[in-house]
């Protein structure tokens, strides 16, 4: 079953924010956390959210990022700000990213496009929300376990969806944290986004594949739960095969990036007009997938050849 409702998950675990972008709050006996960042823009629905809730926020010491993309960073600065002695982890090539001054310019470039295309421009004045390079936090990796007390969660590196992504599970609960690299959730289908490599993001799925799910804790559109839950990194997988081929059956037709990326996006406007995201970001996003298809099918026809 899907939801997108902000509330209670579980007893120990809540969705905030909205379903365009959620972040999750794990409440442990010791410490609780929030995983994953979001966009900028949630912040005031974060906020009005605590106290709807009657949640604590005292105990928030810790906050975990997924990847470094600037939809699921948005709310670090201004929660580090907000709680200056917040345990920020990461990947260390999250962290490389989030220091590097061209990527910092695109992540408050692209929140600021993003939360005017939501109609959010002036949370963006509001709030100080922009990322500085002033971060700094703890590296986590493959193996790595962080314990919220009676709640121990597992680091698996997932890379694919970006260079720099990581999930976390929940074996007590039974509930994954893939961010985008497990398939996300949208409307009745399963969106495959292996924006920096195709091949890895085929790769991640599979790793995380044999992992018992209970609760699917999506980035974007909400959290699946039961049934569907248990199978839904599966079926993703099977959706990765099937839009690979697209992605490769429109390049072989254009027989350019470019053009394939600007079809591909027309065609997600035209069935999905109310995406999130903006028509250029979509297309920086295809652009970068196509080049990875285009480099691996001309490689296959060299080997060939």
């Amino acid at each position: 079953m899907r939801s997108c409702n902000a509330g209670k998950v579980l007893d120990n675990l809540w969705y905030l924010g909205r379903k365009e972008s959620g972040v999750y709050l794990l409440e442990g006996s010791d410490s609780s956390m929030i995983i994953s960042g979001g966009i900028s823009n949630i912040v005031p629905d974060i906020l009005r959210q605590f106290e709807e809730f009657g949640i604590d926020e005292r105990p928030i010491d810790k906050l975990l990022i997924l990847h470094a993309h600037f939809d699921h960073i948005g709310i670090v600065p201004f929660f580090k700000r907000r709680y200056p002695n917040l345990q920020i982890y990461a990947s260390q090539r999250a962290w490389e990213i989030l220091h590097m001054e061209k990527a910092i310019d695109t992540i408050n470039a692209f929140s600021k496009v993003t939360a005017e295309k939501m109609g959010d421009g002036d949370v963006i004045a509001s709030y100080d929300l922009d990322w500085r390079n002033d971060m700094e936090g703890i590296t986590v990796g493959e193996g790595d376990s962080i314990d919220l007390g009676n709640l121990p969660l597992s680091i698996m590196e997932t890379p694919g969806h970006s260079s720099c992504s990581i999930s976390a599970y929940a074996p007590k609960i039974k509930a994954l944290f893939p961010s985008d690299s497990g398939g996300i959730p949208y409307k009745d289908r399963i969106i495959t986004s292996g924006n920096s490599n195709y091949t890895m993001f085929q790769q991640s799925l599979e790793k995380l594949k044999p992992l018992e799910v209970e609760c699917f804790c999506a980035d974007h559109y909400g959290y699946v739960t039961g049934e569907e839950a248990r199978r839904f990194v599966g079926q993703a997988g099977v959706e990765a095969k099937k839009f690979r081929k697209l992605m490769e059956s429109v390049y072989r037709r254009t027989g350019d990036i470019d053009t394939a990326a600007k079809r591909m996006v027309s065609a997600v406007i035209a069935s999905d007009p109310d995406y999130f995201l903006a028509p250029e970001i979509l297309e920086s996003i295809y652009r970068q997938m196509l080049k990875h298809i285009a480099t691996v099918m001309e490689e296959g026809a060299t080997a060939k050849g």
